[in-house]
């Protein structure tokens, strides 16, 4: 672990963040008639403030491909999942909200856990599992929840769906985080053409266009405490996953280490709840006589 790679994914997560609470802004304002559809990136195409969420997102995106090509997704994930105190830190800004014992606890409990996992794992790079199966059974399971997901969430739309929603788009950032990684591998060592010679590419641009849809259409319909949050706890916990089931990321694995990390992604898990429900978290969703043009559909 370097120092570059720990301030690369700080400065991703910020740009998330931002773009995020930005991205939201925007889309809480969408007709609800383009609910997980691809009219709903065109309609917030038209906004400057969505263009610059997603101009700040895909910052993010960049220099968290830096830090993945750099080091272990097993480290960069749970700094990634920082997001959201640079996502609080704009609410706040925003609402002017204090942020009191809950927004202090959920912070030391976000830095605790990222700090605990990162120390007791100490997460190494190693080399990818060769069986294909593993790959293709890991990612299937991702995919496949991601997909059970969004057919629960068209079912109910204003209720559970923004959550079910954000935690069907974390698994697919977590996928395509895990092969930004093996793309990286092939820029270093075979250049352009073993990257573009390979499915990753196609299946990383794929994944990126689909959790789109699915993260703006949560953020539609239902404020950012509800949806962020998911989003937040869910990606690092599948990009982990993906790390340590086929690309060879190493963790200890001895049993005082094991308590440490596990107890490392509870506190994450806890604090990024507590961040997400916290009161300068923006409230605003979309307006309640946009639903007949849902249900209608």
């Amino acid at each position: 672990m370097s120092a570059l790679e720990v301030i690369l994914a700080l400065c991703s997560a910020c740009c998330l963040g931002f773009g995020f609470v930005l991205q939201q802004n925007a889309a809480q304002r969408a007709p609800l008639r383009d609910f997980l559809s691809w009219r709903l990136i065109l309609d917030l195409a038209h906004s400057p403030r969505w263009l610059g969420g997603i101009g700040l997102m895909i910052c993010g995106m960049a220099l968290g491909a830096v830090a993945l090509g750099r080091g272990e997704i097993s480290l960069v994930e749970p700094l990634l999942a920082t997001n959201l105190l640079f996502a609080l830190a704009l609410s706040r800004h925003q609402t002017k909200q204090p942020l009191g014992r809950q927004g202090w606890s959920g912070l030391g409990l976000l830095a605790g856990g990222v700090t605990a996992f990162i120390l007791a794992g100490q997460p190494q790079g190693g080399d990818a599992v060769p069986d294909p199966l593993r790959h293709w059974l890991i990612i299937g399971l991702m995919v496949g929840g991601a997909l059970a997901l969004t057919a629960v969430a068209k079912r109910k739309p204003l209720a559970a769906g923004p959550v079910l929603l954000a935690v069907a788009g974390g698994l697919l950032y977590g996928v395509q985080d895990a092969l930004t990684r093996v793309c990286g591998e092939r820029l270093a060592h075979g250049g352009w053409p073993a990257v573009f010679g390979s499915w990753q590419p196609y299946a990383m641009i794929t994944l990126g266009v689909v959790s789109l849809i699915l993260v703006q259409s949560a953020f539609e319909t239902a404020p950012l405490r509800m949806s962020l949050p998911a989003l937040t706890a869910t990606q690092p916990l599948a990009g982990i996953a993906c790390g340590v089931g086929f690309l060879g990321d190493r963790l200890h694995t001895d049993v005082g280490a094991l308590a440490w990390e596990a107890g490392g992604l509870a506190s994450i898990v806890a604090g990024i709840v507590l961040l997400g429900l916290h009161p300068a978290m923006p409230s605003g969703c979309a307006p309640v006589e946009r639903v007949p043009d849902l249900q209608s559909h």
